[in-house]
């Protein structure tokens, strides 16, 4: 067995929050070894990226508060990546129309419309602009496909981004800084005296390092047996149909929502995707399905007939880290010194990724946090039992 040249940290995953998590404890001055198994339906890979915390209803107050941190954080980091001439990202802000198709949408819509506007009412405007009602003519002029639609709702601060854009240009900017990427897999983690070591690849090779983050998304729960807790992460399928429309102006439109969680989201070079599945209880399943691609285009030819001419790109699927409440695991594994957690994100990997990369890597190199993160604690799991 081979033992490398010790690292400050090591970083067990590279998709989105592994990446910003790599990237801000180099960062930090961290010297941080990257190791990236690159598993088929890595949600990052497959996500849509839109940034619009203050359309989600059903969520706690807690992850509503660290949803915005979290998009406030988006143009900090944006521009830091611009200035290191790291890449495009597929960062803009775009505007959001939350909407109802046909009278049986009105319910819905109406009840989901109160709630976000209520909340504004008591909070006061969670960006630069109000959300407000709008007429389904000013809609349908800013996103000529959309159906002859009954109601509209707009978020102007809703942002989109592009996960495998983003992905590739935060660790381009990381390795710059120094990172280290190792292709590979973690057997286990080097864990002496009640405390973490580094860890022990399936080659045979050994990377020490007194800080390990398990930022392994669907797949993080593996390492719990080794912990000794249960990390409560399953993965939930989502497939998402990307099409092309060449000779529109797609990079204008707004993202468009349902009722349902169906959305369509345009990115500027013509291409528009629809999505998304939420299949729970999929296992580490990655294949498009039948069923699944036809809820999609269903759905999304439903909101949007001007679709039907555009030709279908790429269909992709991810697996979202599900946690067993809905909430991310972000904090300190509490069995382990020097083990942190970052999964858990399930189909707000994109929104919240960034952000929670940036507190694990503050967390872990003992610095003060940008966030509270107590609410997403893995404690929550064990003090009851789970």
């Amino acid at each position: 067995m081979k033992s490398s040249q010790p690292y400050d940290a090591i970083v067990i995953g590279g998709g989105l929050v592994g990446l910003s998590t790599a990237y801000h404890l180099v960062d930090g001055g961290a010297k941080t070894l990257l190791i990236d198994r690159a598993d088929r339906g890595r949600a990052t890979d497959a996500g849509a990226g839109i940034l619009a915390p203050q359309a989600k209803t059903q969520e706690p107050e807690t992850w509503l508060n660290f949803a915005l941190q979290a998009v406030a954080y988006y143009p900090d980091l944006i521009a830091r990546l611009e200035e290191e001439q790291a890449g495009d990202t597929g960062y803009g802000r775009c505007g959001k129309l939350l909407v109802a198709v046909t009278d049986e949408d009105i319910p819905a819509f109406e009840e989901v419309t109160n709630q976000i506007l209520d909340r504004q009412a008591r909070r006061g405007v969670m960006g630069t602009e109000a959300i407000s009602r709008i007429s389904p003519a000013e809609a349908k002029s800013m996103f000529p496909p959309l159906a002859n639609i009954q109601r509209a709702l707009y978020l102007p601060d809703a942002a989109r981004v592009d996960g495998r854009l983003l992905s590739a240009a935060l660790r381009r900017a990381a390795e710059q800084r120094g990172l280290a990427v190792q292709p590979g897999d973690v057997e286990s983690l080097d864990i002496q005296g009640g405390r973490v070591k580094g860890v022990r690849a399936s080659t045979g090779d050994r990377y020490g390092a007194d800080i390990v983050v398990i930022a392994g998304g669907a797949w993080s729960q593996s390492f719990g047996e080794q912990l000794g807790i249960q990390i409560p992460v399953s993965p939930q399928r989502g497939q998402i149909v990307h099409v092309k429309m060449p000779n529109a102006d797609t990079g204008a439109w707004p993202i468009i929502s349902v009722h349902t969680g169906h959305y369509i989201l345009c990115f500027p070079d013509g291409r528009i995707v629809l999505g998304a599945t939420r299949e729970t209880g999929s296992g580490f399943d990655a294949r498009t399905t039948v069923e699944g691609v036809h809820e999609v285009l269903t759905v999304g030819l439903r909101v949007a007939p001007g679709l039907a001419p555009a030709q279908i790109w790429e269909i992709r699927v991810g697996l979202r880290p599900l946690s067993q409440d809905g909430m991310p695991v972000v904090g300190p594994a509490t069995t382990v010194d020097g083990v942190f957690l970052a999964t858990g994100h399930g189909p707000t990997g994109l929104q919240l990724g960034p952000f929670s990369g940036l507190v694990v890597a503050e967390l872990a190199l003992g610095r003060q946090l940008s966030a509270d993160i107590a609410p997403f604690s893995i404690r929550r799991f064990l003090d009851h039992g789970s």
